[in-house]
């Protein structure tokens, strides 16, 4: 069952779906968009709004957060100096999910997640 629980599973234990997810943020943040399929691409936009949203804090520990969840420094320092400049004005929505066509091995659901 499912009750209260806001990421799905993805076939995976904990520790890895963990893994997944951080991998697949620090790679939407470095290079804008990426092609993931459906539910992935769903489960890592909460993941990449929330880091967004702390670099719209600022703060020291929003950004010792980000370096705990992000596999890279720089990154987390040049997503802090430009996040008020790109998204100073938005309220959440950082992300746009397009539906692209299935992939070709297994027909699943394939789209690109990208940063507006």
């Amino acid at each position: 069952m499912r009750h209260l629980r806001r990421v799905k599973k993805l076939g995976k234990p904990a520790d890895q779906r963990r893994a997944l997810l951080r991998s697949l943020a620090t790679e939407l943040i470095r290079n804008g968009q990426i092609t993931t399929t459906m539910t992935r691409a769903k489960a890592v936009r909460g993941e990449v709004e929330k880091m967004i949203t702390l670099a719209k804090n600022g703060s020291l520990n929003a950004r010792r957060q980000a370096l705990g969840y992000l596999f890279d420094k720089q990154l987390v320092h040049a997503l802090f100096e430009q996040a008020n400049s790109r998204y100073g004005s938005r309220n959440g929505g950082y992300t746009r999910i397009h539906h692209t066509i299935p992939r070709r091995g297994d027909n699943a659901q394939m789209a690109i997640i990208e940063l507006v």
